[in-house]
């Protein structure tokens, strides 16, 4: 949109930027510090205001002011979150106390190792400084998550599930950790592990891969429902082939060769050139089940390893109860 970085926007850039990104509110505004003049007690006084804009309405909803010492950053984030989240959820069933006791402070070195981490460019910087965040902070979930990614890329299971386990309920990337961490201990062997993850992860959101993920881990422990799960990934998603796939794998290794086959069928449709799905396709009409030994037709089921729950939660923002302003 050719904003220049670091521009302080008017409110007519914040409405543009808003229209263009699909968002119904808002919230902007601005950060000041006035640096010590003398004496190590601080670094700095930090004045946070937060401006809520109703996109939709065009008009504002509030304004959010936090003051403080440099040092109490998180404190004073917690502050504008706070009014922020009272503002635009008043039926909000959990009080102030427990809103902050969920949100642990931060020191300020801590946030400064991870923010630091966020900016840097090579991989070996960010996972130096995201240790440092985590060492300084071990309540601290974010940069937790970040090693989990870090290490999950990197193909260090074992350590990346340690990560992911450390991941707070409350954080931003709580129910991303969790698909990360099903996969992790899917990749060391741990499949009811995994099992135990993606069911409790498809309770908190209805997303397709974590569907089939689910199918995947309780195909690999011989559980009867694996076939359901992956049905649900079909239901909810019906243009990937790969879970049409997965369903027929589940269907061909329970034999029910029918449904199997109008699976596989529904997975060539989509994805012709599948060799995979072409012959199981052939074993589920000629009625021919599972050969022990055959590397051919021996776990093959497909995982997912993107995880996107952005159109679920703004499905679910759309289909919330309104509260009167």
């Amino acid at each position: 949109m050719s904003i220049r970085r670091y521009v302080r926007l008017t409110t007519a850039s914040v409405m543009e930027i808003a229209v263009n990104s699909d968002a119904g509110v808002v919230v902007y505004g601005e950060i000041d510090l006035e640096p010590a003049t003398a004496g190590p007690a601080t670094k700095g006084m930090l004045k946070i205001t937060a401006h809520i804009l109703d996109v939709r309405r065009v008009r504002r909803r509030g304004t959010s002011e936090a003051a403080g010492p440099l040092e109490n950053l998180s404190s004073l984030e917690t502050d504008i979150a706070w009014n922020v989240v009272k503002t635009l959820s008043p039926g909000l069933t959990i009080n102030e106390e427990e809103f902050r006791r969920s949100r642990p402070r931060v020191r300020l070195d801590a946030l400064e190792s991870y923010v630091r981490g966020l900016l840097a460019t090579t991989v070996d910087q960010k996972h130096k400084l995201f240790t440092n965040a985590a060492r300084l902070e071990p309540t601290y979930s974010q940069p937790c998550f970040q090693l989990g990614r870090l290490n999950f890329s990197a193909k260090n299971y074992r350590t990346s599930a340690e990560w992911f386990q450390k991941v707070a309920p409350v954080d931003l990337h709580y129910r991303e950790a969790l698909f990360f961490l099903g996969l992790s201990r899917y990749s060391t062997g741990d499949f009811k592990g995994a099992a135990d993850v993606f069911r409790n992860l498809s309770g908190m959101v209805p997303l397709p891969e974590v569907w089939n993920n689910l199918g995947a881990t309780l195909l690999r422990i011989n559980d009867a429902d694996a076939d359901q799960a992956f049905l649900k990934a079909v239901e909810i998603d019906p243009a990937d082939p790969d879970y049409h796939f997965n369903a027929g794998y589940a269907l061909w290794r329970k034999g029910r060769y029918d449904d199997a086959a109008n699976a596989f069928r529904a997975s060539l449709e989509r994805k012709p050139e599948d060799d995979t799905a072409t012959l199981l396709l052939g074993r589920s009409l000629k009625q021919q089940g599972p050969r022990p030994g055959d590397l051919r037709t021996e776990a093959q089921e497909r995982l997912k390893t993107e995880y996107n729950e952005s159109a679920w939660l703004t499905l679910k923002a759309m289909l919330a109860p309104k509260h009167k302003p």
